[in-house]
């Protein structure tokens, strides 16, 4: 066994005030599979040490909560009639940066182990996807269309074959993310609330059991490899991506809730992020209780494993299952029955300790709550805040209205994401009731004869000019897009993607998109159940935009009340429900079409958004509204050519203003615009007067196929077939590209 020595001690992630801590809980030096075990868990990936307080300020709890965010692999929410839902969003950004099919394959086997460990079937995955800029004949470019193929084919991969479907999520590209893909994956479960399983190793002398693929030198100390930095030298890092298998996960998920149906189960862990490790000491740690395993009697695939390669190998699909003492010939039976490698490997005690064996010899001997729950946290440096510069319209000069919508909906951030999601299998199960490119996914979880809708929403753009505005809009628009669907925002689980900690600035917008992400919760009622946090996200050229994502779950109380963004009928009448608008700061016409990230984003009014999203839910709920949309990025034009394209109808309409750009493009929050039919129109207009909720008649839709809008005392008009072209051809024309 090598001496550990100071390079070493760098070379694991650890601080020198660090391992004086291990010294002091050890009473002694580490050997070397120890301290590669407290490299693991005190990672930032696993420990959250740099955000965990912080994270502190979001609220967990409400009426509906089951399970808190913090207490389990996934938070739990009540939906009425002893049903509940289990759901969560995790990254797999850096091991996507250098093997993208594998790391956004093993990100979606990742998040539906954390789903099904609680004893929830899962019944949908979404995702939330950024990158570089695909455009264009430079290496660079070459590099993003290549990420962006490759995730995209991990994502529909494990998902189609394991048999889960893919129905929403969001895909946007920048500079910003060039050499640092985002990879958030999202998936959801149902339950019954007796249903819950815990992730504890309770009952002294209980039998631990390993089940699911054998353990190989694939994703070796992965979650130290996601706490640092990308460089040049990256690459290296290969083996640190794991290598997924979704047939065996398929197999492991169905033994796994036969498993814990039939009672035999006291504690079950799935074995993501630092592997066999963390399974072993989270579990004992929860339960109050010591858990000690043999890795001779782990089952491995390769020869010659040692302990420490063992213990930190993240090799997927695998579980850790602590059985109730004299239930253990059941437990082989189910195993055997699903064709799953197992392994008797260890026994609960009362010690408090994580303790591995090699045969006769401790390779490890750590108090399992230290190790788990009581790594160091840091609050670190935070840089002085500065208020974004307003921007002067006056600054901006007015493009072509004509060419710039069709600029912006060719841009690939809001250009369709057809070719994205017709990779995946989205009907599977045949919940899928609204089809991706609305504004949220609406699924329908026929077992519990529920209706849920999911939202994946974050505007980086706002985020990097104004993190606590922009986590402040990610709520807000999460929530917009659930009530266009005609559904009640239920919870939160969120993915918070930032640069490298240690640099002020950096740390300052964590702190700041934290903060305002927990103050839209609360103003919205919608507890954050759990989530990820993914920092050093660098690349050479800087770190990314901050995009802390969020994942919102709503539910439609009704079929009649599912809505979708397509216009339904010509000569249907056009409401907007809120104020025109005029704040171009941060927009994506400043940025698409003049190339520029300045300004203050929107400003959000929590008084105006939650009473345009009740209104709108209220009129949805009473029968009158066609088709309900949510207008973001892009503006009221993006918002009208998007209806117009969904339903293969035209539109007239007209906008106040003094200024086409700034009419058409402007990005005000708290908008929603709907269709209605001539008779209901009245109906609506008096109810939003009696709610004195902003409203204002902008046109009608047509039969032609033609959209055309007169604001500024000009009418402006687009063919469909053109702004269709610019839509939906950008992103395959793109990915076809000639290399």
């Amino acid at each position: 066994m090598p001496a550990i020595t100071p390079e070493i001690i760098a070379k694991h992630g650890i601080a020198p005030d660090e391992y004086d801590r291990i010294l002091k809980i050890l009473g002694r030096e580490p050997n070397l599979t120890e301290l590669g075990v407290f490299s693991v868990m005190w990672s930032e990936h696993c420990s959250y040490k740099n955000s965990k307080l912080e994270l502190k300020k979001f609220p967990v709890t409400g009426p509906r909560v089951l399970v808190k965010a913090g207490e389990e692999n996934a938070g739990v929410i009540d939906i009425g009639d002893g049903w509940a839902i289990a759901f969560k969003m995790e990254s797999h950004n850096h091991p996507s940066a250098i093997e993208p099919f594998q790391g956004a394959a093993t990100g979606v086997g990742g998040i539906i182990r954390d789903i099904f460990t609680m004893g929830a079937r899962p019944v949908f995955s979404m995702n939330s996807l950024r990158f570089g800029d695909i455009r264009g004949d430079s290496q660079q470019s070459a590099t993003n269309r290549r990420l962006f193929a490759g995730v995209v084919s991990g994502i529909a991969h494990y998902g189609n074959c394991i048999g889960i479907p893919t129905i929403g999520g969001e895909v946007y590209f920048d500079d910003s993310y060039s050499g640092n893909p985002l990879v958030n994956v999202f998936c959801l479960g149902i339950l019954k609330h007796e249903q819950i399983a815990r992730g504890a190793a309770k009952g002294v002398g209980n039998p631990v059991f390993y089940v699911g693929a054998e353990t190989g030198r694939d994703g070796l100390a992965g979650a130290a490899f996601a706490s640092r930095e990308l460089t040049e030298e990256s690459k290296e890092d290969r083996p640190a991506v794991q290598v997924g298998d979704p047939f065996r996960e398929k197999l492991l998920l169905e033994a796994c809730l036969e498993l814990l149906a039939s009672g035999c189960v006291a504690g079950i862990q799935d074995m993501g992020a630092a592997g066999l490790t963390c399974s072993t000491c989270e579990t004992a740690s929860r339960g109050g209780t010591g858990v000690e395993i043999d890795v001779n009697l782990v089952p491995k695939r390769e020869t010659g494993m040692t302990p420490y390669e063992i213990l930190l190998s993240e090799s997927q699909e695998r579980m850790l299952v602590i059985v109730k003492k004299g239930e253990e010939d059941k437990v082989r039976a189910i195993f055997e029955k699903w064709d799953l490698p197992y392994a008797l490997v260890g026994v609960v005690n009362d010690d408090g300790m994580m303790r591995v064996r090699e045969g006769n010899e401790v390779a490890v001997e750590i108090p399992a709550r230290q190790l788990a729950d009581e790594a160091p946290l840091y609050s670190r440096e935070a840089a002085p805040k500065k208020a974004p510069e307003p921007l002067d319209p006056a600054s901006v000069p007015e493009a072509d209205p004509i060419s710039s919508l069709e600029k912006l909906l060719a841009h690939p951030s809001i250009a369709s994401k057809r070719w994205v999601w017709q990779q995946y299998d989205h009907m599977v199960r045949l919940g899928a009731t609204v089809l991706p490119g609305s504004d949220a996914a609406v699924f329908i979880v026929r077992e519990a004869n529920k209706i849920l809708a999911a939202s994946t929403d974050c505007n980086a753009v706002y985020c990097k000019q104004d993190p606590r505005e922009g986590g402040r809009i990610a709520v807000a628009e999460a929530a917009r897009n659930i009530a266009c669907t005609g559904a009640i925002p239920l919870a939160v689980t969120d993915n918070l993607n930032f640069g490298n900690p240690h640099k002020p600035e950096n740390f300052l917008q964590l702190r700041e998109a934290i903060e305002g992400l927990a103050e839209a919760c609360r103003a919205f009622d919608t507890p954050v159940t759990g989530g990820n946090v993914s920092l050093y996200n660098e690349s050479p050229a800087g770190a990314i935009d901050p995009t802390p994502t969020v994942g919102m779950v709503g539910l439609v109380e009704k079929p009649e009340h599912i809505t979708t963004q397509a216009f339904k009928a010509a000569g249907d009448i056009i409401l907007l429900i809120g104020e025109p608008g005029h704040e171009l700061g941060a927009s994506h016409y400043l940025l698409a079409i003049h190339g520029r990230k300045a300004g203050a984003p929107p400003q959000l009014d929590y008084a105006k958004e939650l009473g345009v999203q009740n209104a709108v839910r209220d009129l949805i709920r009473q029968g009158l509204v066609r088709s309900a949309h949510d207008c973001s990025e892009g503006g009221l034009a993006v918002n009208l050519a998007e209806s117009c394209l969904s339903g293969n109808l035209g539109a007239e309409a007209t906008l106040p203003g003094t200024r086409a750009d700034i009419a058409l493009f402007n990005e005000s929050q708290s908008r929603i615009v709907i269709s209605l039919s001539p008779e209901n129109a009245a109906k609506a207009e008096e109810f939003l007067n009696s709610k004195k909720i902003p409203r204002s008649r902008l046109g009608t839709v047509v039969a032609d196929q033609k959209l055309t809008i007169t604001t500024a005392g000009k009418p402006f008009s687009w063919p469909l077939e053109t702004l269709r072209t610019a839509h939906e051809a950008t992103i395959p024309t793109l990915m076809s590209w000639e290399k």
